[in-house]
């Protein structure tokens, strides 16, 4: 969610561990000495050269949802132990992750049984509910789906120790957006009802770590009038640090040092590109401010500079640690 070296100093000092989905996340972390177990493998569908370096690094555990999943961990992790991921509601989230990856809770018991029998290690259950999931009934589902693949892989003779409840927990990108406390407390209430006493229980809160932590600062590039419409023109765009904007993520912008008697208007912001792709958000309140006004962007903590490209030869943000 956030790559930054220091801010991933600061975390692994508070015993935080990581989760990981290619080579590069992996050396990155590993320079910065976090020992592998508290490192975990999340991504369902890995290039053989990941499993390979995860492995000899002391990685030995994974996430599968296909039986080919399981021929690569085979031949290249001999023995480690699998956790299967299920596909499950993402409705209430504003970045829905159900198409990609997950099966159905009779298929992943089955899928479990196959890991079983070609000498690898079924460990637990994974899933996501969606990046920024401000509800708690697809938690519910979610779990209630988990455990039904407990029970079959019980029935089946496998008995399983992690649930892993992925990531989904909401940063402030909106208002009453519920606490991760609150959330937590709801999926414990499940957990206990649900589960045996003698689960490992996981969590990747990635953005609700790091998103509120980061405000990105932005200046005014140019204005204009197309069809009606304001137009303000920004040095951070869809490309170059923005790129959640057009998924359905939310955010705040408060112009720095503006008069409050300042008279508003409807605008359309845009990033520094040539591509017409580059709209950050429509029908934002602001006043009329000028080329070299600053505009601090909120939260920016979460998927900003990892998502940043150099597209059009555009900077990417740098971070700034206070």
């Amino acid at each position: 969610a956030n790559p930054d070296r220091n801010l991933l100093k600061f975390l692994s000092a508070l015993g935080v561990g990581f989760e990981i989905a290619s080579s590069n996340e992996l050396s990155r972390l590993l320079r910065l000495n976090v020992p592998s177990e508290f490192i975990i493998s999340g991504n369902p569908i890995k290039a053989p050269e990941f499993i390979r370096y995860a492995y000899k690094s002391g990685i030995k555990q994974f996430v599968i949802d296909s039986p080919d999943e399981i021929d690569k961990l085979v031949r290249f992790a001999p023995g480690s132990g699998v956790i299967v991921r299920i596909v499950t509601d993402n409705s209430e989230s504003s970045w829905p992750l159900t198409e990609k990856f997950g099966l159905p809770p009779d298929e992943a018991a089955n899928l479990l049984s196959t890991a079983k029998s070609s000498g690898l290690v079924p460990k637990g259950v994974t899933f996501h509910v969606g990046s920024q999931c401000t509800g708690f009934l697809s938690w519910t589902k979610a779990l209630q789906q988990a455990s039904l693949v407990w029970s079959i892989a019980e029935t089946n003779g496998i008995k399983l120790q992690v649930l892993n409840l992925g990531g989904g927990f909401p940063a402030n990108h909106e208002m009453g957006v519920p606490s991760v406390e609150d959330i937590m407390n709801h999926i414990l209430g499940c957990v206990d009802g649900l589960f045996p006493g003698s689960i490992s229980l996981s969590v990747e809160p990635g953005r609700a770590l790091v998103a509120d932590a980061g405000t990105l600062i932005t200046t005014v590039i140019g204005t204009a009038i197309r069809d009606g419409k304001n137009w303000m023109y920004l040095d951070s765009g869809v490309f170059n640090g923005l790129m959640e904007s057009i998924g359905g993520i939310n955010y705040q912008f408060h112009p720095v040092s503006t008069p409050v008697s300042l008279e508003t208007e409807k605008w359309i912001l845009a990033g520094p590109s040539c591509d017409s792709f580059d709209v950050i958000a429509r029908e934002i309140t602001l006043p009329r401010l000028q080329v070299g006004d600053k505009i601090l962007i909120c939260p920016a903590g979460a998927y900003t500079s990892s998502y940043a490209s150099n597209f059009n030869g555009m900077k990417i943000p740098s971070v700034v640690l206070v």
